[in-house]
């Protein structure tokens, strides 16, 4: 059984630090409700609500033209296993086959 999806309606009502920005656009999301409550309630600890969460995040993007910060952060042994590659350390493997023997599957 898959969750149950619903609209999540957020309206940018761009604070006005100028005249000529208009804030007249709504942003539709869908997302699950189980992680729609898991950020609502953390960003109501930091005094934001979604849609200031969505304003701040899609301000960014136009200013600075990226994203904010990267989509996938690696873990601790990620960026360890990186670094260790960028020095030419590490394993390398010819198949996949040859990588799962290495880890025992």
């Amino acid at each position: 059984m898959s969750l149950q999806k619903l609209d999540i309606v957020a309206t940018l009502w761009l604070h006005r630090r100028r005249q000529d920005m208009a804030t007249d656009s709504v942003v539709r999301a869908r997302i699950d409700a189980a992680t729609k409550d898991q950020a609502t309630e953390a960003l109501a600890a930091m005094g934001l609500s979604v849609s200031d969460a969505i304003r701040l995040l899609l301000v960014r993007v136009a200013a600075d033209k990226e994203f904010p910060f990267p989509v996938k952060v690696p873990n601790a042994t990620t960026r360890k296993a990186m670094a260790e590659l960028e020095k030419g350390k590490g394993k390398r493997f010819a198949s996949a086959d040859e990588l799962f023997g290495d880890l025992g599957l």
